[in-house]
């Protein structure tokens, strides 16, 4: 790295503020890595330059993308953008970290909130507050997705958080012609977290661009079904950018980047212009529409849980009937012979959920010790259960049992079978069936059976009816959580002979990018 006697007054204006940044590489342009206050709230980490103004109004935009889209460029050009920087200015400010710096960042934070100040009226009539989901869509999985889906729902909710939306971006290459199935399951997980009302400040920004009507990828979101807003001529709403803006200039390359720096200002010109017209989205009802869409969320998962269970049950009493068919002799003449039968139950086991030493939260899970549940996991928004998002009123929405019988840590109910001998009175007893003949107790069981089946549709049916209400408030419902049980639901509706629910859900699944159809394929095969 270059130090501080090392630099050029290459550029008038930014005297200051190159001062307090370290010059990373000098020529023309000289890059300089800004220094900005760093604050770490649990796994989110803000950084700030400059300072908020009271009296001047902020914006704030989400970014969405995958790995290799130019995203940290594009947060690089936003900062230089608002501070005012031009290709004249020989200078190039950036926030973001080096590659391998920032690939470490996004294994341990979920959520980086860019903040900059002061620099109102420079270009832009307002300050800009950008968040960055780095880690979002990597190799961790859907439950850290989950989690990082909380960290924003924090974001949103808490006090010194953020109130408002101005824009969802979504971060692609210009010069695609396909949705790739990571970016889309991405995009529509973020999505998943908003209500109706922000489809219309979604937006496309799109990088490595040479200028030139980029009608493939336009072509390529549609197709994707990617939903954003749309201009007056029923167009996507989108802005070009070049990715070029620090390359180092000769008399060679001068002119050819001197081009692309003036489409890049273009873009972030018509970028702004959107963002002064179009009105902010307010993110307190958001709030209240996301731990609605959460608690169906987690309501889904239990009740999955619940079918599974159920149908164990099920099974158990099935193989219970075969062994009291073949030993009824015995049994009717020796009360204490036993047969060996599998039983279902539940067993805490450790679930790793992970601990955040920062903040008073930890991802585990919070569960009803009254009725054996699992009601939210991973839950990452409380200290304990009374904070849990699916607690109202005092009541957990999932099990409608007490917040008082429901606890919060690090152990989760898992469902079991084991080998036991019990005597024909010991399965009486268990099954409450007063008879006295091995005939009359098969035949209770047949009852227990056909109640059993019954629980099962009864169950199905709630959570298809969680699904349509996520359907309803959602952009889309191909949440993490949710769209795991979609194949389940699918195959017990076609069991019920349910066809409408069933024709409903595949249209859900049709609709789907083909990652999220992977993820149905490896769950339920």
């Amino acid at each position: 790295m270059a130090t501080n006697s090392e630099r050029t007054n290459i550029s008038s204006g930014y005297e200051d503020m190159m001062s307090q940044s370290d010059l990373i590489r000098s020529g023309r342009p000289a890059v300089y890595q800004l220094k900005p206050k760093v604050q770490h709230i649990g796994t989110l980490k803000r950084l700030t330059v400059g300072e908020k103004s009271s009296t001047k109004t902020n914006k704030t935009i989400l970014l969405v993308g995958e790995t290799g889209t130019g995203k940290s460029t594009m947060i690089n050009a936003l900062v230089n953008y608002t501070m005012g920087v031009k290709f004249e200015d020989e200078v190039w400010f950036q926030i973001v970290e080096d590659e391998k710096r920032n690939q470490a960042e996004s294994q341990t934070s979920d959520v980086i909130v860019y903040e900059i100040f002061g620099f109102e009226d420079k270009t832009l009539p307002f300050s800009l507050t950008i968040v960055d989901t780095p880690g979002y869509g990597d190799t961790r999985g859907i439950e850290h997705d989950a989690v990082v889906n909380q960290r924003l729902l924090d974001l949103f909710g808490s006090e010194d958080g953020i109130r408002e939306m101005a824009a969802v971006c979504l971060v692609l290459k210009a010069t695609v012609n396909r949705v790739s199935d990571r970016m889309t399951y991405i995009f529509d997980s973020v999505m998943s977290l908003f209500g109706k009302d922000m489809e219309k400040n979604i937006i496309a920004l799109m990088t490595h661009s040479d200028g030139i009507p980029p009608k493939n990828a336009l072509q390529a979101l549609e197709a994707a079904n990617i939903k954003c807003a749309k201009n007056e001529n029923n167009q996507l709403v989108h802005f070009l950018f070049n990715n070029c803006q620090e390359e180092l200039r000769d008399k060679d390359t001068e002119v050819p980047l001197e081009n692309a720096w003036r489409q890049t200002a273009k873009g972030m010109q018509r970028f702004s212009e959107f963002l002064k017209t179009t009105g902010s989205q307010e993110l307190k009802t958001t709030v209240e529409v996301l731990k609605s869409q959460q608690r169906l969320t987690a309501s889904i998962h239990n009740l999955q849980e619940r079918i599974k269970l159920t149908e164990k049950m099920k099974e158990e009493i099935d193989k219970t009937q075969m062994q009291l068919k073949l030993h009824e002799s015995q049994l009717e003449n020796d009360k204490n012979f036993t047969i060996e039968v599998e039983e279902s139950y539940k067993e805490l086991e450790k679930y790793d959920g992970g601990w955040t030493w920062r903040t008073l939260s930890y991802n585990g899970v919070t569960r009803c010790e009254n009725c054996e549940e699992n009601c939210h996991y991973p839950c990452a928004d409380a200290w304990g259960a009374p904070s849990c998002l699916v607690m109202k009123s005092l009541c957990c929405t999932v099990c409608n049992c007490s917040v008082l019988q429901h606890t919060k840590d690090y152990q989760k109910y898992v469902i079991k079978t084991r080998k036991v001998k019990r005597t024909i009175e010991e399965l009486k007893k268990k099954f409450q069936a007063n008879v006295q003949y091995t005939s009359g107790f098969l035949s209770v069981l047949d009852k227990k059976k056909k109640e059993h089946e019954e629980k099962i549709k009864q169950l199905v049916e709630e959570a298809f009816s969680h699904v349509l209400k996520l359907r309803d408030s959602a952009l889309t419902v191909e949440t993490t959580s949710t769209q795991a049980y979609l194949g389940v639901l699918i195959m017990k509706m076609r069991e019920f002979g349910k066809t409408a629910e069933v024709q409903i859900l595949e249209e859900m699944v049709g609709q789907m990018d083909e990652g999220s159809k992977l993820v149905l394929e490896k769950t339920h095969g």
